[in-house]
């Protein structure tokens, strides 16, 4: 019922498993930047201590190894998985409980990893991204997570190693609230996932071609929608409509590869490009369409779906066949209720909605936005004959759910209040050499406090997402969650669109040092991520 996946990158030279070794790290170019709050400095700690506690500690142990997951109807997949199965076994505690996570690392062939806790607003140094808050922890080495949950809602975990996201590294964190105000019957995860790894190749494989760029791409007469600014005498223009069955060229030939390059996957929701990413397998709670994922129910219960996009590099239309949506949260935080026929999850989101079950057997389809592909589960309550794994119920094509439309319920609404400090975060590259980042510079990891986005304690923060290319990209903000415009809703990860600005409030009050980035894995690996810091 729930399940997992995702990311890998060489962090050679960072050696200590733990978070301390980081803590000394100064600023890069040369100290011309300010002194910043290490993961591990005082105020860090004195902001854990105001979080509001239970006393009760919830210990869990998560054994990072190899595993051969079955993914249904004949399909496995030798991959990297929680406790050999993916998604990971979920953890669900309650608000103001500790949680105590060891992370045993027994990986293959020597690789780190580390484990962050996507959306969770917790203490800096357990937020798990080396280099900047953490090092590494090594093949044969544990290291233990520790922080309080203090606030409700539907939450994941995964790797924040380079592309170890898109394996099977993930799995649910729900929060609950002992004053629940909703009134259900039962809850599902959802948990939404692209699936390469261990059947046509590896992460690390689809980044590797990935990252060649579309410069050596032959027969590029045709491609649509693909930003090629970063390519030599081609700057800010764009290729024109990308062939879908473009065939595969040797690298060796002296064009780009397209085994794992998507080409022509189009989507008006998403502004046009839709992916890069080509992959074989669209999962629902790890399970191919052919042999599904069920929830079994009862005709007129009210069932809250927790709806989780583990993918790399996929958006997904979701709807639940013969069903309307009722809209109570996204990315942990209430919304003011909204009805809609289906929903649109970038990677890294949440939604949380309510549906009251009707008589029969009914498909929760995920539609690969753009990809003409998708994965799907079932909803029996009743007798009847299961849909076949390519139905696309009507409710695709109805009123479908984006985070702009939807309005933060009045308890969690940021008070009125002008900026403190606005940034402006362009975000630049393109396929042409594969080049993403942020204000036209690729995030340096043997230097991750050089070109900071600087924040102070207290401040009202301001980020303008000014998307400069022609793809869209999900931007996460660790360790807070902003709101969009001055009443949207409390997210920690957006749709920024093509040529399209989004601007979003925070209030910094979680001292560290945070990373923002776009959690599609291979842009974010590419270069598109930030450091939000603290000053001293």
């Amino acid at each position: 019922m729930n399940h997992i996946n995702r990311r890998s990158v060489l962090l050679a030279g960072i050696g200590v498993a733990g978070a301390g070794a980081l803590a000394a790290c100064s600023s890069g170019s040369g100290g011309s930047t300010p002194s910043l709050v290490g993961p591990d400095d005082s105020v860090v700690a004195a902001a854990e201590k105001k979080r509001r506690t239970t006393g009760r500690t919830r210990q869990v142990t998560l054994t990072a190894a190899r595993a051969v997951l079955d993914l249904g109807g004949g399909v496995t997949a030798d991959s990297w998985a929680f406790g050999g199965r993916t998604p990971g076994r979920e953890l669900r505690l309650s608000v103001g409980d500790t949680l105590a996570a060891e992370l045993s690392n027994q990986l293959p062939d020597r690789t780190t990893t580390s484990v962050h806790w996507h959306g969770i607003a917790l203490r800096a140094d357990m937020d798990g991204v080396p280099p900047a808050t953490q090092a590494a922890v090594r093949a044969g080495r544990n290291f233990t997570y520790r922080f309080v949950t203090d606030a409700p809602g539907t939450y994941f975990f995964h790797p924040h190693v380079g592309v170890q996201l898109d394996r099977g590294l993930h799995a649910p964190l729900i929060v609950e609230d002992p004053r629940e105000p909703l009134r259900y019957d039962d809850e599902w995860v959802v948990v939404l996932d692209d699936w390469v790894d261990g059947v046509t190749g590896t992460p690390d494989e689809v980044y590797a071609e990935l990252k060649q760029g579309m410069g050596g791409m032959n027969g590029m007469d045709g491609m649509h929608g693909m930003d090629m600014s970063g390519m030599s005498g081609m700057s800010n223009t764009s290729m024109s409509s990308a062939s879908s069955d473009a065939s595969a060229t040797p690298s060796g030939s002296g064009g780009m590869s397209t085994k794992f390059t998507l080409m022509g996957a189009r989507s008006k929701l998403l502004g046009g490009d839709a992916g890069d990413a080509k992959y074989p397998y669209h999962l629902v709670n790890g399970r191919v369409p052919a042999d599904p994922d069920v929830y079994t129910g009862k005709p007129g219960k009210r069932v809250r779906l927790r709806i989780i996009n583990a993918g790399g590099d996929t958006a997904y239309r979701v709807a639940l066949g013969g069903h309307r949506l009722t809209v109570t949260h996204t990315d942990g935080y209430p919304v003011q209720h909204e009805q809609a026929d289906a929903l649109l999850v970038g990677m890294g989101e949440r939604y949380d909605v309510l549906v009251t079950l009707a008589d029969g057997v009914f498909p929760l389809v995920a539609l690969a936005e753009g990809k003409d592909a998708g994965g799907m589960a079932l909803v029996r309550t009743g007798s009847g004959r299961a849909p076949m794994p390519s139905v696309r119920p009507e409710e695709l094509n109805g009123m479908i759910m984006t985070a702009s439309r939807l309005k933060a319920a009045d308890d969690v609404r940021l008070p009125t209040r002008k900026a403190d400090r606005v940034h402006r975060i362009e975000l630049t590259g393109g396929m042409g050499k594969y080049d993403w980042g942020i204000n036209g510079k690729r995030f340096d990891m043997g230097d991750p406090t050089a070109n900071p986005v600087l924040v102070r304690h207290g401040e009202r923060v301001r980020l303008d997402f000014v998307n400069r290319t022609a793809m869209w990209h999900p931007m996460h903000l660790h360790g807070h969650t902003y709101q969009l415009g001055t009443d949207g809703p409390r997210k920690d990860t957006t749709i920024v669109l093509p040529k399209k600005t989004v601007s979003v409030h925070f209030d910094a009050d979680n001292p560290g040092r945070w990373m923002l980035h776009c959690h599609n894995a291979y842009h974010g690996e590419a270069g598109m991520m930030a450091l939000v810091a603290y000053q001293a």
